[in-house]
């Protein structure tokens, strides 16, 4: 346990810090997921819109590091893919 003030007042922090990035974290995998299930409904217009919505979302959360930016890169790239493929 967190023996000093600064230590006390870190801890309490991270807790605040964790549950908001656990929220951010959740809100981007359910845009990732938005585009899957268009996909898999193979509604290519439907997909680019959810494509377009959750690349900016990605990009965000790679440079406010709840994700590393190879990851954030990875989910872009599998998912334009994913689309392309749609034909």
């Amino acid at each position: 346990m967190a023996n000093t003030p600064q230590a006390r007042k870190r801890a309490r922090q991270n807790d605040v810090n964790r549950i908001h990035n656990k929220s951010r974290r959740t809100m981007m995998r359910t845009q990732i997921k938005n585009v899957l299930k268009a996909v898999k409904a193979g509604d290519k217009q439907r997909a680019e819109e959810a494509y377009k919505t959750a690349v900016p979302l990605i990009d965000r959360m790679a440079t406010k590091g709840i994700v590393h930016k190879n990851k954030a890169a990875r989910h872009k790239s599998r998912l334009n893919a994913r689309i392309r493929a749609l034909g």
